[in-house]
């Protein structure tokens, strides 16, 4: 092999079809491939740490001179012997230049769980379409043609500032009986900051950026707000406001499910999307095939049971099935939520997980253990888990069926506003 020259190189024909290369004699790897049409590029071939042969083309001759070109091999196979992937790097940075282009790549590849017990594993499917659906409506307007490697800290807090100001709101029709309605404000702001953070630390294992522009933008990603509970009060006001608007000819589909989520607890989607075969009426349970914590055993007081039975069963799989004649679960229910809030005089920050942080209120308030409000509530904590695989689902149970009676004594208007012990004490 000769050590490649301007005029060595200048002298190369070109072959008869495909390419050829000719290699250098003093840098390993370093030639000048030439295609049948002409065209004359430096390029670079190695070998990374796992074995794999790469390839890489330097630019065309021309652009830089052989020495430069030479020079340019050397700095690359250092970077190799200290265990880098250049090439590897140049091809990931080609796959997502752009934010639009990182957005689609983490949609294909970075859809995990990046902290807790559950590392590694793929977000539920319903996680990942809402964290989508907030990239897509935030990101991508205000940083989705910037390059990667050219967003900062700055560009962060811009960007929080215009979507708390309600630059990416809108309200548009998609379809028939179908509206995309996007919220901006500072708490779709924090939620988001921390969806493109994720999507940052994705980058950066990959290569795309050198470093997480979130955590260095003064931006807050935490709310700092007390949770909401009602009192039995509030949930006597929204009992009534149920009744009277069931007689006034409202979906019983609302209604009802409003009432399961104010008595179970349960998660929005765990009763909306509630399957016939997940309710077990012999021993008083649900069994969801799929909550947001996998597998999930919740007991059911005698109250909730009684609502259940007075649903009739159709030929749909679901508890609530869609009014529209399709295979799915009701969706009415964000209709009219603000309404019966607003009705029952509730703050309007109260939301269907209120109810839930509401039972999870009354339960502990009656004086049961945080293991108990666990198992009723179906939280994932590690150490609550464990345990609750080995007790028996009676007392679970007991007390779902004790907070559920004053839940639904309240709602009937039957109760004063007071949250009565399980056990008596002495």
């Amino acid at each position: 092999m000769p050590k490649l020259t301007k005029s060595l190189i200048a002298a190369i024909e070109p072959p008869e079809s495909g390419t050829e290369t000719l290699w250098d004699s003093e840098v390993r790897g370093f030639g000048v491939r030439v295609t049948k049409n002409g065209v004359k590029s430096f390029v670079l071939k190695y070998t990374n740490a796992g074995g794999t042969a790469r390839w890489m083309t330097l630019c065309r001759v021309g652009e830089l001179t052989v020495d430069e070109a030479r020079e340019r091999c050397r700095v690359i196979r250092g970077r190799v012997s200290a265990g880098e992937d250049p090439a590897a790097e140049r091809m990931a940075d080609r796959k997502a230049e752009t934010v639009e282009e990182l957005l689609d790549l983490y949609e294909k590849e970075g859809l995990i769980i990046q902290r807790g017990k559950d590392q590694g594993k793929p977000m539920k499917p319903l996680t990942a379409q809402y964290t989508m659906a907030r990239l897509r409506h935030h990101v991508s307007p205000l940083l989705g043609k910037k390059r990667c490697k050219d967003i900062g800290a700055g560009d962060i807090e811009r960007f929080v500032r215009d979507v708390a100001a309600g630059k990416t709101a809108k309200d548009e029709k998609a379809a028939p009986r179908k509206r995309i309605i996007v919220k901006g404000g500072e708490g779709a702001a924090r939620k988001v900051v921390r969806d493109f953070s994720a999507v940052c630390s994705f980058a950066v294992r990959r290569a795309v950026m050198p470093s997480n522009p979130c955590e260095k933008a003064a931006v807050r990603k935490v709310d700092n707000r007390k949770e909401l509970f009602l009192s039995l009060d509030q949930i006597a006001a929204l009992g009534a406001i149920l009744k009277a608007m069931e007689e006034e000819g409202v979906s019983r589909k609302a209604t009802d499910s409003f009432r399961l989520l104010a008595l179970t607890g349960c998660r929005r989607n765990e009763i909306l999307g509630l399957k016939w075969s997940e309710v077990d009426f012999h021993r008083g349970l649900l069994v969801l095939d799929d909550s947001k914590t996998g597998k999930s055993i919740r007991p059911l007081g005698a109250a909730t049971m009684t609502v259940l039975a007075g649903i009739k069963q159709t030929d749909s799989p679901y508890v609530f099935p869609a009014s529209d004649g399709s295979d799915g679960f009701y969706q009415g229910g964000k209709r009219f939520w603000p309404i019966v809030r607003d009705r029952a005089k509730l703050p309007k920050a109260t939301t269907f997980h209120t109810l839930r942080h509401s039972i999870g209120s009354l339960t502990a308030s009656s004086g049961e253990s945080l293991l108990i409000t666990g198992a009723v509530l179906g939280h994932s904590n590690p150490r609550s888990t464990a345990i609750y695989a080995h007790v028996s689902q009676d007392p679970a149970k007991r007390a779902a069926d004790h907070i559920a009676a004053q839940v639904h004594a309240a709602m009937a208007g039957k109760q004063k506003a007071e949250v009565v012990p399980l056990r008596s004490s002495k």
